[in-house]
């Protein structure tokens, strides 16, 4: 059976360039790309994830790729973050795919947030089914 396991790289801020180069050097695994949406209080709080096919083809570990909640999206204009992540996720090809979800402090532990959006994205397709 394959494991889909987030993997927390931080909240975004210096994080963000992480991901991308883990976006750059493992380009040719890249399955999908993500935005996460939900709201704390009256603020929108943005997650970036990137999702990758196994290292190997007969791999049982899908890693996701999270910089969670970090960044605050203003109405009034973009973050420089939010559009570096689009624009990297569009040059390799993946037009990165917007969700909302709940808020993660709406949850007594991380890991019960992880299982949350797990299921949210294999509802949706966006994430292979298990094997």
């Amino acid at each position: 059976m394959i494991q889909q396991r987030f993997i927390e790289l931080g909240e975004g801020y210096g994080d963000i360039y992480e991901l991308l180069e883990l976006m750059s050097t493992n380009s040719h695994r890249l399955y999908k790309s993500y935005i996460f949406s939900s709201k704390k209080g009256s603020a929108e709080h943005l997650s970036f994830a990137v999702s990758f096919h196994p290292a190997f083809s007969d791999g049982q570990f899908m890693p996701i790729y999270i910089c969670r909640e970090g960044i605050k999206q203003s109405e009034e204009k973009p973050s420089k973050r939010f559009n570096l992540f689009v624009e990297k996720a569009e040059l390799m090809n993946s037009k990165p795919v917007r969700v909302e979800v709940k808020h993660s402090s709406e949850f007594a532990e991380k890991d019960l947030f992880y299982q949350y959006i797990t299921g949210v994205l294999r509802l949706n397709h966006l994430l292979p089914p298990l094997r």
